[in-house]
């Protein structure tokens, strides 16, 4: 089922213009020039000069209310740019939707909330699929009538088979997305690097911190006074892929692992949706171990 952004539904169409490459003088003039020449009209504009890696970094929204704009060669003038400057950049329609695939094990509160944000239009976005390690009756309490269910089980033994239907999955669904909404199998080495860049987990946790299984239990060991979750790439390192978002509530004495947890399922929901709804209007860009975050 399609859902319409915003940005959709207005008649002036908007594009999503990010880019990164090594900071030089320059680089706002070229780009806002030669967005100008073809007939475009910048809308919003963010950027980032991180000092210490030496990388700039923008997010730039442009439209031609005028309808102006010479598409074919705004691209081949941005291409020029990136060529000149060495960036690496995007150019995407904001009324094409990105297509995501939601992976979910038995805790299933990170699933309901997305698709409760999707069909309410808060994240405009296309359902690549739902797959979960367990059967669609885990999940008699969620609307799946229009949301293609796999069911992927896994074990030990067939942990390389399953994830190879993972990622033929990925693949025939055309999926630009892959969200963990408690997916609570570790990827392998290699299906993380086929997902670089574009897989989100949901640690319920507050990174570096608690790091692996059972966080809760391990901070209410540790007597912490603050609970919070991360919402974070996936790489090959085990929950130390770069951060996207982090959230946090306070905690007493009294609280039990169970009190954590009930608190934990709140936060993580609210982080991983705005992660997600970053990710598909382009407001993450990776930076080496870190992320720049154009908040809206």
């Amino acid at each position: 089922m399609r859902r319409i952004s915003d940005g959709a539904r207005r008649s002036v169409i908007q594009y999503i213009y990010t880019l990164t490459c090594e900071n030089r003088p320059g680089i706002v003039a070229a780009v806002s020039t030669c967005i100008f020449e073809h007939g475009g009209n910048v809308r919003e504009s963010q950027q980032f000069d991180d000092t210490e890696s030496g990388r700039f970094f923008a997010r730039i929204v442009l439209d031609h209310p005028k309808n102006r704009l010479d598409l074919p060669k705004l691209h081949a003038g941005l291409a020029a740019i990136a060529g000149r400057f060495g960036m690496t950049w995007t150019l995407r329609d904001r009324a094409q939707l990105l297509r995501v695939m939601l992976m979910v094990s038995k805790f299933d509160h990170c699933l309901a909330d997305i698709l409760y944000r999707w069909r309410i239009g808060e994240l405009p976005m296309e359902i690549a699929a739902v797959v979960s390690n367990h059967p669609r009756e885990t999940y008699q309490h969620i609307d799946l009538r229009d949301v293609p269910f796999h069911y992927l089980p896994v074990t030990k033994e067939t942990k390389a088979e399953q994830e190879a239907a993972v990622w033929a999955l990925v693949q025939q669904t055309n999926t630009d997305v892959v969200v963990l909404a408690r997916y609570m199998q570790v990827l392998s080495d290699d299906l993380a690097a086929k997902l670089d860049g574009r897989c989100i987990n949901i640690h319920h946790s507050f990174l570096p911190g608690f790091k692996g299984a059972k966080p809760y239990h391990q901070a209410h060991r540790r007597g912490v006074k603050i609970i919070g979750a991360t919402a974070h790439y996936v790489t090959a390192a085990l929950d130390e892929g770069p951060i996207i978002e982090q959230d946090v509530e306070r905690i007493s004495h009294v609280s039990s692992p169970d009190d954590l947890i009930r608190q934990g399922r709140d936060i993580e929901r609210r982080v991983l949706s705005r992660a997600l709804r970053w990710q598909l209007d382009g407001r993450v860009l990776i930076n080496g171990t870190r992320t720049v975050v154009f908040r809206d």
